[in-house]
């Protein structure tokens, strides 16, 4: 059995997937569950593209220690100056260059000859090295490149000092035939390939990401990357957690394995799908909610026969448990505490202080808490800036009835300490209560997307809300949970605009830096 390297981007390009936007502390959570899943590699983000991502890589790379931690660069001196502020702290520091090769990248992109692109990327992969233990150097749109001119510039960037080839298919245009044979090509071809890892990056737009990640291990790649979820740019990535399964369910077939566990799949997918807003469809592989339901009746005869019958994957393999009451509303502090340790979190007092609470209010109303109840409360607990100045919802009321006008009164206090109260009408409930909130905001608001879901089953289920609003003309996503649809509805609007407020506030701190 050979070892698969598993280099994880949910946070650079998963976090490229329109919609998404995450702030530190959001990445920071995601980064800790990541290095306990087991990742080899996560590339943290893209450091030259704004100080906010480069905040946010250095917080990673400073407190990541089991895992190794990558930084995206252009074969730019001041992108890698930049990578290098932000990771040198990190237990190993990692770069991942990139420069197309394909010709209608270096024709109508770069405008560089071949000749002019070899030499860009020896030069700064050659810089790079003088800084990072671990160069990797991706060829941008591999699969549509001429093999012979891959085979000559990857010679070369060994030659200057890469440790990792990373063949992309960027477009996700190539077929499993098509990938495994480039790899082949490039094994059989490259005379100082020996010792040098060699990395597959597959996107999805025909369906064929995990497909081609597979052939292109099968074929010689030690690496595969891609994302929780399968979330990237236009249809995604390759879906790490396939990937993983695959490998297990099917070692008879691919002598191969990786060292995630498994049984942390579930927990690291309902983390990205909460914080991304980006669920998960229900009938995904490994993880989608319908993976393990069978309702044919003949299928449910065979499963509780013989679960084989009908089911290679176990829920518990993947983590997924019955979801059963673990507290109720007589449980103590010290009995809570004990439960998010199990659950690995790690909270200040204050925020566990928060998330008691917010527990304890749950049980007024829920009689069954049950772990996904915990885990929201303490996902918006772990990744809730505490700072002051924000806008609080005090009160509000709707009215709506099939012969009404829905009308909404809202109090809010303002990030100024000032309390305000209005009431405005709508088509419908949310409406009007948005269109209040909308008017006791200072800021200039367009609702882009809202969406609501519950967490768990039942009627007395959780609601959880996720919106994307422009704030002063800036994309925002915001997110909340109630007992109540509206109540989770109004908690998203308002987190929206409090994440609006809290960037603007981190910005101005970062430009009083330089």
């Amino acid at each position: 059995m050979s070892r698969i390297n598993i280099f994880d981007t949910t946070l650079r390009d998963g976090e490229q997937s329109p919609g998404v936007n995450l702030n530190q502390l959001e990445k920071l959570e995601i980064a800790r569950q990541l290095e306990r899943f087991g990742v080899t590699r996560m590339e943290a983000g893209f450091p030259a593209s704004s100080k906010g991502d480069f905040l946010a890589v250095k917080a990673i790379a400073d407190t990541i220690k089991d895992t190794s931690v990558t930084g995206l660069a252009r074969t730019v001196k001041s992108d890698v100056d930049a990578a290098w502020d932000a990771l040198k702290g990190a237990a190993e520091p990692s770069l991942h260059l990139f420069l197309a090769t394909s010709p209608i990248h270096m024709t109508h992109k770069l405008k560089k000859t071949p000749e002019q692109v070899i030499e860009t990327a020896v030069e700064m992969v050659s810089y790079a090295r003088r800084k990072f233990p671990i160069v990797q150097w991706s060829a941008e749109d591999a699969s549509r490149s001429d093999w012979s001119f891959l085979a000559q510039i990857i010679e070369k960037v060994i030659d200057a000092g890469a440790t990792v080839i990373n063949l992309p298919d960027t477009v996700g245009y190539t077929t499993p035939a098509e990938y495994g044979a480039l790899f082949r090509y490039v094994k059989e071809n490259v005379p100082n390939i020996d010792g040098i890892s060699l990395s597959c990056h597959c996107h999805n737009d025909l369906g064929m990401a995990v497909a081609n990640s597979i052939a292109a291990v099968e074929n010689g790649a030690t690496q595969v990357e891609g994302t929780i979820n399968g979330i990237g740019e236009r249809a995604g990535n390759a879906a790490l957690e396939e990937v993983a399964v695959a490998l297990k369910i099917r070692s008879d077939v691919y002598p191969y394995y990786t060292d995630l566990k498994l049984n942390e799949i579930k927990r690291t997918s309902d983390l990205v799908a909460k914080l991304t807003g980006m669920y998960v469809q229900a009938n995904k592989a490994v993880i989608g909610r319908n993976a393990f339901a069978h309702e044919s009746g003949i299928h449910q005869d065979g499963v509780l026969k013989h679960a084989e019958t009908y089911e290679i994957i176990t829920p518990e393999m993947v983590g997924v448990q019955s979801n059963t009451l673990f507290m109720g509303k007589h449980s103590g502090r010290h009995a809570f505490k004990d439960k998010v340790e199990a659950m690995g979190y790690q909270l200040t007092d204050e925020k566990l202080k928060a998330a008691f609470e917010a527990f304890k209010k749950l049980t007024d109303y829920k009689k069954e808490v049950t772990d996904d109840d915990l885990f929201t409360i303490l996902t918006e607990i772990q990744t809730e800036h505490a700072s002051i100045g924000k806008y609080k919802l005090n009160m509000f009321q709707v009215q709506y009835g099939s012969a009404n006008i829905p009308t909404a009164t809202v109090s809010l206090t303002t990030p100024d300490g000032r309390e305000v109260e209005t009431a405005c009408t709508g088509q419908g409930s949310v409406e009007a209560l948005y269109n209040t909130l909308d008017a006791l905001v200072s800021e200039n608001l367009k609702l882009v997307d809202y969406q609501i879901n519950s967490v768990g089953g039942g009627k007395d289920a959780l609601a959880e809300s996720h919106v994307q609003i422009e704030v002063d003309g800036e994309t925002v996503n915001g997110r909340g949970s109630a007992q109540d649809v509206l109540e989770a509805s109004a908690n998203a609007f308002l987190n929206a605009v409090n994440r609006y407020i809290v960037q603007q506030g981190t910005q101005r701190t970062a430009d009083g830096m330089k």
